[in-house]
């Protein structure tokens, strides 16, 4: 297993580098396999959404298809899958962050009972808690 940081998904996702893209999409579409795949931990799952929407004004949906397209290649296996189907689930449906989703599901994965958190918009998920 390779693991793939985050500036090789954004190269692969946004094409935008010729030199780079051309590196990242020889290994990901040429290099990497089901047997020998790429591994895309979470939190590089959350700076990818974070650089798509604040470095590319890239909307929802286009972020959500990245998201996407990461967790059915077959040839990519990221960290903890149920987590961020759930976490992309969540932003799909609006009004959150991805990573508060990652956050709040992790959490709960972990045993916790609930989420405290300050941030209004990442209490109106469940399983988190506004701590006032």
């Amino acid at each position: 297993m390779i693991g793939l940081d985050t500036d090789v998904v954004v190269r692969y996702i946004v094409q935008d580098d010729p030199r780079q893209t051309t590196a990242a999409t020889e290994l990901i579409e040429g290099g990497l396999t089901p047997r020998q795949p790429g591994f895309v931990p979470l939190v590089v799952l959350c700076e990818l959404v974070w650089v798509l929407e604040s470095c590319y004004d890239a909307a929802r949906a286009e972020v959500a298809q990245a998201v996407r397209v990461l967790l059915t290649a077959k040839q990519i296996v990221v960290e903890q899958p149920a987590i961020a189907w759930k976490a992309l689930r969540a932003y799909e449906a609006g009004g959150t962050d991805f990573a508060d989703g990652v956050i709040v599901e992790t959490s709960r994965a972990a045993g916790c009972e609930k989420l405290v958190t300050f941030d209004r918009r990442a209490a109106k998920l469940p399983g988190a808690e506004l701590l006032a």
